[in-house]
């Protein structure tokens, strides 16, 4: 497999339309030899040579039927578990070598209603965000894109049939903001807005996942770093969601037993550059869910530094309380 594009950096921003962050496949004219579902499955595609179901082989991933005349192109649609913005898409044939399409294009549109799927399909208000554009078999097609709007669905179409195995939708969440405030909040949520901006070492798992809705299910779903061999310790930087008073601090270590960090401390960050500590270096425990309160702080934070001593996994992080003025 290769890469058609050198600059991966985009690929480093979350996934917006994955499934455990709540992305569904809502939409496809057609899933002859393989469901639609499987675009948005988390981790890389499967392939297990001669298994063959009663419509061929079986691939995991999208795959449509032969046109044969068939006028038109097959499409799919996904709504994006956190609509934002999109800076880049990769499309990714991995194991369709005889069977993928020629080309793609990807549209996008914003639409906050709950309407049929059908009727998302046949809106008339799609925006191109890439163009039709040559794909390669059995490799991550990466596209990036030149958009500072707000996305909750994604339209991907082949030209004219085949199989995609994965498509990936990295970019930064945009919530929406009438929902914002109305109740508790977690300024740490990337559905609500929140961002990892940078962290020391994301060996075995991403820092995003950090920020994901839910309860973690096994220690793959959280954040965890290389054993250090140093004195030093790791870190994750993240942009809240907006300027705001934390509240409640909850560091949870679920599934990290023999790998979960010794301990933690949480540093704020205002507009103007004044670092608060918001938690001092505080001992964690394996396997727990820690709730720590803040003392009531003196300005809103924009950002938050987490440090880890002196490396391992956590879950989840969240950040509970209210946007600042």
């Amino acid at each position: 497999m290769r890469d058609l594009v050198e600059n991966e950096e985009f690929t480093l921003l979350p996934d917006l339309a994955v499934r455990p962050l709540g992305g569904a496949v809502i939409w496809a004219d057609d899933e002859f030899f393989a469901e639609k579902e499987n675009l948005i499955n988390p981790g890389p595609a499967d392939y297990r040579p001669s298994t063959f179901g009663h419509k061929g082989q079986i691939y995991d991933g999208w795959e449509t039927r032969r046109h044969r005349g068939r006028p038109g192109d097959d499409s799919a649609i996904v709504r994006l578990g956190v609509p934002g913005v999109i800076r880049g898409i990769v499309v990714d044939t991995a194991w369709f070598t005889g069977n993928y399409p020629p080309a793609v294009s990807v549209s996008a549109l914003e639409i906050d209603d709950y309407l049929p799927a059908d009727s998302i399909a046949a809106h008339d208000d799609w925006v191109v965000l890439i163009d039709r554009s040559p794909v390669v078999g059995d490799s991550r097609n990466l596209f990036t894109v030149e958009s500072e709007k707000r996305w909750t669905h994604v339209k991907l179409t082949m030209h004219p049939d085949g199989g995609v195995a994965r498509l990936r939708v990295h970019g930064e969440g945009r919530p929406d903001r009438r929902l914002l405030g109305i109740g508790p909040l977690d300024l740490a949520a990337l559905e609500n807005g929140a961002l990892v901006l940078d962290c020391s070492n994301r060996f075995y798992s991403s820092p995003n996942q950090l920020l994901y809705p839910g309860l973690a299910r096994r220690m793959g779903d959280g954040w965890e770093t290389a054993r250090r061999r140093d004195d030093g310790n790791d870190w994750v930087h993240i942009r809240l969601a907006g300027p705001g008073m934390i509240r409640l601090a909850e560091l949870d270590t679920s599934y990290f037993l023999g790998n979960s960090p010794g301990a933690a401390r949480l540093t704020g960050r205002t507009s103007d550059g004044t670092e608060l500590e918001l938690l001092p270096r505080t001992a964690l425990l394996p396997d727990t869910r820690h709730r720590f309160p803040i003392a009531p702080m003196a300005a809103s934070v924009e950002e938050v530094r987490l440090d880890i001593y002196p490396d391992g996994g956590l879950a989840r992080l969240r950040l509970y309380g209210e946007l600042g003025a």
